[in-house]
């Protein structure tokens, strides 16, 4: 239909299509814009349309079409791994498989020559070789053992093209290791030992280590010695660390009865390969020499624990036991003997320091203590460091000393309506010592008793019974009933011990209801009540008027003057205690007693009094004179006064003067009695002085008469 004149339009659509694949409109010829890769993608599917290109119409049908890149060699082989580790045992046999390497082409493999792989060794010969066709690598060489070579670096290559000219190659590393097998036997490089041991040595103790050679590594490398024979001093076993061999002590050296010892040692491997047992003796064996060496030993005892036995209450300074130390050592040096204290806190033993006899200090009581554990000190004299000791088991054995008493405090009652032979009580009884035979007990009780009667049972128990009836609360509300225990172990021991029996009141049954003793009236008809309550009657009134004499002492007496305003002499009131008849320093008594006398005494000085203002008179001298000189007095007495307070003061003085019409009205001076005075002059005195004048005229004796 395209007849050339350019009247046809061709297009093109699809993959690639405008970018990848452009088509002449015109022509139809279509062209790639770039390389086209068939690893990338191998065929394109296409449509081209014929259009009228006046018109735009379909002149056909699409067309479909796909365009398939052909393959060139443009990849070389890669393998997964750029380098590989593989191990094969060592001393493998030829043709042993390692491990096997592949190498990928990314060409076509269905077309032509450009994906066909072929492998080759490029380094790793003469050891190992490798298929060409599946890259399996194989030992090549007999005999590769570890202990030469462990390491091998094997290089291999794929190649293309049927490994042909112009084909393209990749390359891997192979790290190959040689894996251990036993095939080499432990051998020792000297085949003689010396080891040297104290004496002193305990046992289980290591003295020296010895060691074989093994090439091999791992658990084939593992040892395991045995001494040849066995021996009864010495034993050799393996540390698993490092393979040695660790001799040790079975039995204590001494070095006075065995020097030397010497003994043959055997190596050997614990795994073995049955591979490389044939010709090969996988052990080895090697001479060891022991040679003791002397050190000074502390002494040794006879026996170790000492069991003595001792009766107890012996006397102290009795025999007890003897232990016995010695040296060990070929000078047999002296010992001497001593006891822990520590161990012996009461001093109950002593110990002969030479023989090494235990005695006694004290008596021994078996009830106090069954055993005595003591640790007994042996000490080299000659080398007090050299020390031993030995626990002494002390058993004291009983003696008879104890006599038997009840097992218990026993509550016993009997009822007043009981009958003769019932039984109130059953008793039993304890012994502190301890005889090999056991115990049997005695009881009994004096046959004359009237009202209680005693039955052994024969089982270290006995019954109290009732030898008669009608026991009364009134007649007696207690009885003491003395039981006689006896023991059977010599010496007899026996004891006293006394049973209480209350008499209760019961019921019907015998069970007990009260155990109060009946109040007897007395002859008057007053119960013992009624006297208690009398007697705290008569106690609570004698208290009462006890009180109440107390309360009228207490009572003060009214103070003669009440009013301040009647006082007629200074008051001054210090806050302290005076020393009585002896104190001299508080106020001079003669002052009191003459005033004339006042200036050559000194007033307290260390506190400050308080003083009371009483009322002045008026004093009948005009000018006041001897006022004046008082107070000058007084203020030359401060000036010069070293003890006065360093502190302003006010002192406040009440004198009345030498030229006092009354005089003195104090009674310090005056010797003669009441009767002796006439006070009718009180009365001219005015009304200052009428209180005191009723006082004094009211007593005179010719007025009472």
């Amino acid at each position: 239909m395209d007849k050339g004149e350019g009247n046809v339009k061709y297009v093109l659509t699809g993959d690639g299509a405008g970018t990848l694949f452009l088509i002449d409109e015109k022509s139809g010829d279509i062209h790639a814009t770039k390389r086209l890769d068939r690893e990338e993608k191998a065929m394109y599917t296409l449509h081209a349309k014929v259009l009228d290109r006046n018109t735009n119409a379909e002149l056909e049908p699409d067309t479909e079409f796909n365009i398939k890149i052909h393959d060139i060699n443009d990849n070389a082989p890669k393998f997964v791994k750029d380098i590989y580790f593989a191990s094969v045992p060592e001393m493998s046999e030829v043709g042993t498989t390692v491990a096997t390497v592949t190498a990928t082409d990314a060409d076509d493999q269905t077309y032509g020559n450009s994906a066909k792989l072929v492998y080759s060794i490029l380094q790793g010969q003469p050891y190992f070789s490798v298929d060409s066709e599946n890259g399996t690598i194989k030992t090549a060489l007999p005999g590769m053992d570890r202990e030469v070579k462990e390491n091998y670096q094997v290089v291999i290559q794929a190649k293309d093209m049927a490994g042909q000219m112009g084909g393209l190659s990749g390359t891997t590393t192979v790290s190959i290791t040689l894996s251990d097998v036993n095939d080499s036997p432990p051998r020792f490089a000297n085949h003689s030992f010396r080891v040297t041991a104290l004496e002193s040595t305990e046992i289980e103790g290591a003295i020296g280590r010895i060691k074989a050679d093994d090439p091999d590594v791992g658990r084939n490398a593992e040892m395991e010695y045995s001494i040849v024979g066995g021996h009864d001093t010495f034993n050799i076993i393996t540390d698993q660390t490092t393979q040695e061999g660790v001799i040790i002590i079975k039995k204590a050296l001494d070095y006075e009865s065995k020097r030397d010892y010497e003994f043959r040692v055997e190596v050997k491997n614990t795994y073995l390969d049955a591979r490389f047992i044939h010709g090969l003796q996988f052990k080895d064996y090697a001479t060891v020499k022991v040679t003791v060496e002397d050190v000074d030993e502390s002494p040794v005892f006879t026996r170790n624990p000492y069991i003595i036995e001792v009766h107890e209450d012996t006397a102290a300074g009795s025999f007890v036991g003897v232990v016995s130390a010695r040296d060990p050592d070929a000078d047999n040096k002296p010992v001497k003997y001593s006891i822990d204290r520590h161990t012996d806190l009461e001093r109950l033993f002593n110990i002969d320091s030479v023989n090494g006899t235990i005695t006694t200090l004290k008596a021994l009581d078996r009830e106090m203590s069954k055993w005595h554990n003591i640790s007994v000190v042996a000490t080299e004299i000659n080398n007090p460091r050299q020390t031993t000791r030995v626990p002494v088991f002390i058993k004291v054995l009983d003696v008879n000393d104890n006599a038997p008493e009840f097992a218990m405090s026993y509550d016993t009652f009997v009822c007043e309506n009981v009958k003769a032979g019932q039984l109130i009580q059953t008793i039993s009884a304890v012994d502190t010592d301890e005889p090999l035979v056991g115990h049997k007990f005695v009881f009994s009780i004096s046959a004359t008793n009237p009202n209680f009667t005693i039955v052994d049972r024969e089982d270290n128990t006995a019954n109290i019974l009732t030898r008669r009836g009608g026991f009364s609360r009134r007649e007696m509300s207690m009885y003491f009933l003395p039981v006689v225990i006896s023991d059977n172990d010599y010496p007899i021991q026996s004891s006293t011990s006394t049973l209480i029996v209350r008499v209760c009141a019961c019921d019907s049954r015998g069970n007990m209801q009260t155990c109060n003793p009946e109040v007897l009236p007395f002859s008057d008809g007053l119960t013992t009540g009624a006297l208690v309550a009398i007697l705290l009657c008569v106690i609570i009134l004698l208290m009462i008027v006890v009180l109440f004499a107390a309360l009228r002492r207490q009572r003060k007496k009214e103070p003669l003057i009440i009013s301040k305003e009647d006082v007629r002499d200074n008051v001054v009131s210090y806050n302290d205690e005076g020393g009585g008849e002896e104190d001299t320093q508080a106020f001079d008594i003669g002052t009191l007693r003459n005033p004339e006398v006042m200036d050559a005494n000194k007033l307290r000085r260390d506190i400050i009094p308080e003083m009371l203002f009483p009322f002045r008179r008026t004093s009948p001298i005009k000018d006041n004179t001897d006022v004046r000189d008082f107070i000058n007095g007084r203020l030359q007495e401060n000036d010069s006064d070293p003890t006065a307070p360093p502190y302003d003061s006010l002192a406040t003085y009440a004198y009345e003067g030498s030229g006092s019409l009354a005089e003195s009205l104090s009674s310090l001076e005056s010797a003669a009695t009441e009767g002796d005075h006439d006070y009718d002059y009180l009365s001219n005195w005015g009304p200052q002085f009428k209180k005191l004048a009723e006082m004094y005229i009211g007593k005179s004796p010719d007025r009472e008469t």
